[in-house]
């Protein structure tokens, strides 16, 4: 336990130790977020058999879960603690292969956005086994305290200089009871988050962790969920199949349930149907899948990536414990809805009373189905790259977020391994 320091300045000292305790003891980390990354491609070989996840040489290693081979070695199913608590996930490796994405045009609940379908080709990946869970997400904003605590002392303010490898923390629910109304259990999976929100999950994760977490791209997240299928469900080609492997409309009680709890698709993955529907990188544009499909065919990850050029419609994906099993489809895609809602469809925003919206949170009852999913590539781009995959895409959330901050709801802070240190030599922790 850590003993309660004297107060240095006006911030409550139970918060910060409550930050400290629940967000991370980041001497753990294994490196900062400003670091360069871009290696060439002996070296990263090299430094990956050191890793988490990789296990090097012929020898088809004795692992707990998928194996896959890549040159130099075998990617393994390995186990994050987030450094300082006790939450852990799983991540699985994804093989590497080439899949039609999009739906067939006589599926039946096919939408026109599925199509036309086209070609990719996918370099191997982790996916976390399940949803991020509340045990995690709840990790993440409890940094907000942490970081308004070091923004009071002074440490380590946030300069022109420094300011892309600042992270940004959530801030307080506006009514936690709509958030939490399908419970809060740790095992849950987390919901109402946006993609900004989401994004800066996966940005502190990586500092944390020294690994490269991100959401996943659309093709992605159809190829891990189809795990070589191109039936509608993973399951198979009727919706009865479903219910062994997904919470849906017709076996929820309409809430969340644990993640994890159903079976598994062939890549040992789960609640890729059903639960939460999940974010993915990409916006939902008119025409579907045009662009792609008029690129020479197999297409890269990269270039079936429609990268967001306004705040909404963002692409989730999998579809919710609320949903048919139509909308659950390997192939069926939902937008979201930041704004210029109807009577009948709301903004997902709604309610929230400030000025700006929050740019981490939605207020509305679709979003209590909504949660994501972590990927790490096996490649890790450059710091440049990175900040692509984590940070606000559009001026209005870097308007919206600099505002809210300016206010006191929410704020941000720089991590990397040496924040403890400067933390104790302040006597705000011991």
């Amino acid at each position: 336990m850590i003993p309660s320091p004297q107060p240095r300045f006006g911030f409550p000292v139970r918060s910060i130790v409550h930050a400290w305790c629940a967000v991370a003891v980041w001497n753990f980390a294994l490196c900062g977020l400003g670091m360069p990354v871009a290696r060439a491609a002996d070296a990263a070989t090299a430094e990956m058999t050191t890793a988490s996840g990789f296990v090097a040489g012929d020898e088809r290693p004795d692992a707990d879960g998928p194996v896959v081979r890549v040159p130099g070695g075998w990617m393994v199913p390995y186990d994050e603690t987030i450094p300082g608590s006790t939450a852990t996930f799983r991540m699985i490796p994804v093989p590497g292969g080439t899949f039609r994405m999009g739906s067939p045009d006589g599926e039946a609940g096919r939408s026109a956005d599925e199509g036309p379908a086209f070609e990719v080709v996918v370099e191997p990946f982790w996916m976390s086994r399940c949803e991020v869970a509340w045990a995690e997400y709840k990790t993440y904003m409890a940094a907000a305290e942490l970081f308004k605590a070091m923004e009071s002392a002074g440490i380590r303010p946030v300069t022109p200089d420094n300011e892309a490898d600042a992270v940004t923390a959530p801030s307080s629910l506006y009514d936690p009871t709509t958030t939490f109304v399908n419970g809060e259990d740790d095992t849950l999976p987390a919901v109402t988050m946006t993609p900004f929100a989401a994004r800066q999950y996966t940005k502190w994760l990586s500092g944390l962790t020294g690994r490269f977490y991100r959401l996943p791209a659309e093709s992605e997240w159809e190829y891990a969920c189809r795990a070589g299928t191109q039936t509608p469900w993973n399951t198979g080609a009727e919706a009865a199949t479903l219910d062994e492997a997904a919470w849906f409309a017709d076996n929820s009680d309409e809430t969340t349930h644990p993640v994890g709890e159903k079976q598994p698709n062939a890549w040992g993955l789960h609640d890729m149907h059903g639960n939460v529907a999940e974010w993915v990188v990409d916006e939902l544009v008119a025409g579907g899948y045009a662009r792609q499909a008029a690129l020479p065919q197999p297409v890269t990850v990269a270039a079936a990536i429609t990268w967001p050029q306004k705040l909404y419609p963002r692409v989730l994906r999998g579809g919710a414990y609320y949903d048919e099993p139509a909308q659950c489809r390997s192939g069926s895609r939902r937008g979201s809805r930041d704004a210029g809602g109807t009577t009948e469809d709301p903004d997902w925003k709604d309610i929230d009373p400030n000025l700006p919206k929050s740019p981490w949170w939605y207020t509305e009852e679709p979003a209590l189905g909504v949660g994501m999913r972590l990927v790490r590539p096996l490649a890790e781009p450059d710091i440049d790259a990175r900040r692509r995959w984590w940070d606000a895409d559009v001026e209005s959330i870097k308007y919206d977020t600099a505002d809210r901050m300016q206010q006191g709801r929410g704020s941000r802070g720089i991590v990397d391994p040496n924040l403890p240190a400067e933390l104790k030599s302040e006597g705000l922790i011991e």
